[in-house]
């Protein structure tokens, strides 16, 4: 998206005032097959290798898209997920984003490194509150050119929660121009998570063009599928294996 940073306020600016129409989705998959939609995450300061390994078992018996990991675990679930089609994504600058993007950026280079597939960064939230969109753009910027230099994807956590309309509307053209490939709605360790309404504002500003995880809250299998219904296409969840066997068809096997 080779657009100004003004031409991407004025923009905000006119979506504020009224947003485009939900763009046609692919229809989510039924059954087991839910769980290709699905990072299956343990962020929590605590997680022990042990509970990562539990974690990588059952996103390779399921086949999950990802397990999402911390930094420290990136290597231990690689090593356990080899040829098994399970990707592992990881979080940058979790969960406040208050750093420099040069520390964005090393490490990122080196969760790749140890085997990082996709990577989940947050903003700088005190810069977008604070007006300050150019260091916005130039922070995710830091992280999508190391990661697309390697292949890896990259999802920009907004932490809707923290943020209004319009913030909401503007991050989202700003993660769009920095080549992201999708926005994120949570930490999970904010004050709120996921919302359909969020999800469904978020999607109706990225159109088909990004992706959008919805991550944050979600524990059912109605509420999964009330998230893919607004515009997700990709959930960040720690309960995704009640999730999926809720979801489970006869005949379907993990």
């Amino acid at each position: 998206m080779n657009v100004t940073l003004q031409e991407i306020l004025s923009l905000a600016k006119t979506l504020e005032e009224e947003l485009p129409p939900l763009p046609q989705l692919p229809t989510a998959p039924r059954g087991a097959e839910l769980a290709r939609w699905m990072d299956l995450t343990l962020l929590k300061p605590e997680a022990t290798s042990e509970q990562i390994k539990a974690l990588c078992t059952d996103a390779a018996r399921y086949r999950f898209a990802t397990v999402c990991v911390n930094p420290l675990y990136v290597s231990l679930a690689r090593s356990l997920l080899q040829d098994s089609g399970v990707g592992v994504c990881t979080v940058i600058a979790f969960p406040l984003g208050a750093t420099l993007p040069d520390l964005k950026a090393c490490e990122t280079r080196a969760v790749i490194e140890r085997g990082a597939s996709e990577v989940d960064m947050v903003i700088n939230l005190g810069a977008l509150k604070g007006g300050d969109y150019a260091l916005v753009l130039n922070d995710i910027l830091a992280v999508t050119e190391e990661a697309h230099a390697r292949a890896v994807s990259v999802k920009v956590i907004l932490e809707t929660a923290l943020l209004t309309r319009y913030e909401k509307i503007l991050v989202c053209l700003l993660a769009r121009a920095a080549g992201a490939d999708f926005v994120k709605t949570s930490t999970g360790f904010g004050p709120g998570g996921a919302t359909t309404a969020d999800v469904s504002l978020l999607r109706r500003v990225v159109g088909d063009a990004l992706g959008v995880k919805a991550a944050g809250g979600i524990r059912t299998l109605s509420e999964a599928l009330a998230m893919i219904s607004a515009g997700a296409n990709r959930l960040g969840v720690s309960a995704g294996v009640a999730i999926v066997r809720e979801a489970m068809l006869p005949g379907d096997k993990p």
